[in-house]
């Protein structure tokens, strides 16, 4: 959130006393008094809007959201709970893309989505890149390739590999993953983004403390939303793996400013077909207590 100061009133002529403001204030800011509702330590305001939208007759005044940027909410318009389910369990990460683009609205639409997830204390912090290139695509492609073979030239040296294994065993697994990669961005395949003709990096401050969670309940949202549009997506754990390793190389071949942090990114394109099924995944284990 911004540094604006924050001003909250209550006009006490429309306030029906129905508490609401109380219950789901966070920085508990409303207090409930024998003259009606109170208010108490403003300054404790994270802006997150609670209080103005539960209020139902409109008696909350708050300066981060005059009545143009509150809006009614129509629950009769929300998809059923099958509706639902059934986006969760039919979207998957398809790698096989046309060459079309993905149109302007449904690019928008799924940083609209991204950007409406919840954040730790409602900093807001989360920010989008957005690279529809085919040059710097193919760069981060090779970036990718090109770090893993410096890792892997290491991991298969001769005097430190019988060391390594000991302590890096799980990564090993991966070395025949490298090699294919490196086979096929040879013969002009991409392995990495799969033909993806936009991609999306999700970041945070470099010190944020929730970023990676941010950043992921916004990837989330984004990937639902895509599903929706008909617009297939994968998550980049290869590019996002490579840029932790590459310690800052990456930010500075995309210009993104050494403050910021990548947490997440989504590669995106037109499918050339969708799945027709679902399978089902292994049996939901989860206790209670």
């Amino acid at each position: 959130m911004s540094g604006r100061k924050i001003e909250i009133a209550i006009d006490k002529s429309l306030c029906v006393r129905c508490n609401k403001c109380v219950r789901v204030c966070p920085s508990q800011i409303f207090t409930a008094a024998a003259e009606g509702i109170e208010l108490v330590n403003t300054e404790s305001c994270i802006g997150c809007g609670h209080c103005v939208c539960v209020c139902g007759s409109g008696a909350l005044l708050h300066s981060l959201f005059p009545r143009e940027k509150i809006h009614k909410i129509d629950y009769s318009l929300y998809p059923s709970a099958g509706q639902v389910m059934l986006l969760c369990k039919g979207r998957r990460s398809n790698r096989a893309f046309s060459t079309a683009p993905v149109p302007d609205d449904s690019l928008r639409m799924i940083l609209e989505a991204s950007h409406a997830a919840p954040t730790a204390s409602n900093m807001q912090q989360v920010e989008f890149t957005v690279i529809k290139d085919p040059e710097m695509i193919r760069k981060i492609s090779e970036f990718v390739v090109n770090l893993f073979g410096h890792y892997v030239k290491l991991l298969e040296n001769p005097l430190l590999k019988p060391l390594l294994k000991l302590f890096f065993k799980r990564y090993y697994r991966y070395v025949p993953v490298y090699y294919r990669m490196k086979r096929e961005m040879e013969q002009g395949r991409d392995m990495v983004l799969r033909g993806a003709v936009a991609v999306i990096f999700i970041h945070t401050p470099s010190g944020s403390m929730f970023g990676e969670a941010d950043g992921n309940l916004a990837y989330q949202n984004g990937s639902l939303m895509a599903e929706s549009l008909g617009v297939s997506q994968l998550y980049t754990g290869f590019v996002c793996t490579a840029i932790k390793m590459g310690k800052g190389k990456f930010e500075k071949m995309i210009n993104l400013p050494p403050d910021r942090k990548i947490v997440a990114g989504m590669g995106l394109g037109m499918p050339l077909f969708r799945y027709g099924s679902y399978p089902e995944r292994e049996p939901l284990r989860y206790v209670e207590i």
